[in-house]
């Protein structure tokens, strides 16, 4: 009997080990985002590809979309930085215009998810911008240089 006490803590450490790993996959899993090619919204577990982008990967509804986002990644990729963000792959760690720290008080939201900025002023840029071109201005990839960073594993 005392020999197997051993084998049931291996076991039972594994078994604790596999489900704080299956909890972090689900969180991501669940995840909404939308396709940078197609635009077209699904969960992180429904994408029917995905390729690596910036050490994270980036999602897509077909492997057609993916194929062109292979192909040309600079025309796409403010909105595969705002899927990083809004995946919870990439944070916020600056204003992304002026690269000083972010104050929550100031802040726009995109696609749900609020982007703060440093001052009224940097506030009132992003917010006076509207579709594709507050993406490139907030996600371009000058803006998520300065204000985001990929979240280490």
């Amino acid at each position: 009997m005392r020999s197997s006490n051993p084998v049931i803590c291996v076991l039972l450490a594994v078994a604790t080990l596999t489900s704080f790993a299956s909890a972090a996959d689900d969180t991501l899993a669940t995840k909404k985002c939308k396709c940078p090619v197609a635009g077209t919204e699904f969960t992180v577990v429904d994408a029917a590809a995905s390729t690596q982008y910036k050490d994270a990967k980036v999602y897509f509804c077909c492997p057609g979309c993916m194929k062109r986002f292979v192909a040309d990644q600079k025309k796409y990729a403010a909105k595969a930085n705002l899927q990083l963000f809004v995946t919870g792959q990439a944070k916020q760690v600056h204003c992304p215009f002026a690269g000083r720290d972010a104050n929550s008080d100031q802040s726009v939201t995109v696609d749900n998810h609020k982007v703060a900025f440093c001052c009224g002023g940097c506030k009132g840029k992003a917010a006076a911008a509207e579709g594709d071109a507050q993406l490139e201005m907030l996600f371009g990839e000058k803006a998520f240089k300065t204000g985001f960073e990929v979240v280490k594993k």
